[in-house]
Parts: structure tokens; sequence; C-alpha cells
């Protein structure tokens, strides 16, 4: 049989694979535990449901921020944000909460704007004579004294 003591080409490259040492796996993070995870999850910021409110809510919460504005409590974005409303929603509620006389000019019919176009001529024409008249009377006056009629 063949001698073990002697090496052949075969033992090197036994001997040479037992020395490399294996390659060493990437560690990962150790993984959160299940109640780690829910925590984490539940801690992050969703999106809010849409809430409506009733006209008597949106008063309320209009006149609130009124008043505290109004007595200086607050700012009115402090006093936005303490009623629990956006910017947004708050200016949104005001402008739909205006009297129906504020708002604007374009909701009118066009034979109210029609109406109202004759009667301002009409209160201009009149003007215009009672300006027409002083003027003659004060020019008649200013005659007189010079001596001119």
């Amino acid at each position: 049989m063949a001698d073990e003591s002697k090496a052949g080409p075969f033992a090197t490259i036994k001997a040479n694979a037992e020395t490399k040492s294996p390659t060493a796996k990437k560690r990962r993070s150790p993984r959160l535990q299940k109640a780690a995870a829910e925590q984490v999850r539940d801690s992050k910021v969703t999106a809010a449901k849409p809430r409506r409110y009733s006209d008597q809510e949106k008063n309320d919460k209009l006149k609130l921020i009124e008043t505290q504005v109004a007595e200086r409590k607050s700012t009115l974005k402090d006093a936005i944000k303490s009623a629990g409303i956006s910017e947004q929603t708050y200016y949104q509620w005001k402008r739909a909460a205006k009297p129906v006389d504020q708002k604007d000019d374009k909701t009118r019919p066009a034979g109210d704007e029609l109406a109202d176009l004759v009667q301002l001529e009409k209160e201009n024409s009149r003007l215009r004579q009672l300006l027409a008249d002083k003027l003659r009377a004060e020019n008649a006056e200013l005659r007189k004294r010079l001596g001119l009629d």
C-alpha cells in the first residue's frame, strides 16, 4: 500500500481547504418582538378619518374662535388649533356662514343688477342737477358783487 506519510497533491489541497476559515455572514439587526413591532406601527401617524360637523357645531366653533381672538386670549392660528380644526376648514366655514347680503354680487340675478344700475343713474342725474343749480346761484351772486349784472 501507499505510504500515508507522503503527501501527494491531493493532500495539500485538503490541507489548504482546512486552513481557510469560512466567510462570516452579515449580521442582521435583531428582529423586533411582536409587541414592539405593533407599538412602532401604532405610533406612526395615520390619516385622520374625515369628520362631519353639524351646522350648529360649526357655528359654535366659529364663535369660540372669534371670542378668543376678540378677547386677545390667543392668536387666530392658536384659536383655530385649540378648536381642533385646520385653518383651511376655518376659512371655508367662515365663507359659508356669511349672510346673504355680504356674499359676492355674482350670485345676484341679472335683473337685480339692472334695477340697481337704473336707480344709480337716476341718483346721479339728480345730484348733477343739484350741483348745477348751486353753481348757477353762486355764479349769479358773484356777478352781482362785481357789478357785472
